[in-house]
């Protein structure tokens, strides 16, 4: 005799997103998740995993300070784990992402993207340190933005 409750179908992505100690749900998530895929698909990289944990600026400037040793609010955090493959954890900032939007006069949604697609991309071995890198960042954002929304925003937000 089986045990039925063990037997219980669930999904498994290699693209999950999470709230934690906030509370927030992401619009559409099965057509962002497969926009990141495709992206990391497009960069050629191999995705194994990546956890999208959303939370509030507290949250973020905690793990900041204790990781980075950086007392600033930020937008994200991206902790990868390894240099063959995509395997990530990244910390989105609701309320930066949406005092940023604010602060730049475009929706909250535009901006969520941007930052999701910005982690993405670091991942895939980007990076924003120069001001050439953080021009090529820009462009590669507003070319996966898009292909996602039919729309680039030209912003200077991190």
């Amino acid at each position: 005799m089986t045990d039925d409750i063990n037997e219980i179908e669930t999904k498994e992505y290699a693209i999950q997103f999470f709230a934690d100690d906030i509370d927030f749900e992401l619009d559409e998530p099965e057509a962002i998740r497969t926009w990141i895929e495709a992206t990391i698909v497009e960069e050629k990289k191999r995705l194994s995993f990546i956890n999208y944990i959303f939370c509030d600026d507290e949250y973020l400037l905690q793990i900041n300070i204790e990781h980075l040793q950086h007392d600033f609010y930020t937008d994200i955090i991206t902790f990868p784990y390894s240099a063959t493959a995509v395997e990530s954890d990244i910390f989105v900032s609701i309320d930066r992402v949406r005092d940023n939007a604010n602060d730049l006069g475009i929706s909250f949604q535009n901006e969520l993207h941007r930052v999701l697609i910005h982690g993405a991309l670091h991942l895939c071995g980007h990076k924003d340190e120069s001001d050439e890198d953080e021009a090529n960042m820009r462009q590669k954002e507003n070319y996966y933005l898009q292909k996602r929304t039919g729309m680039i925003l030209d912003t200077n937000t991190n």
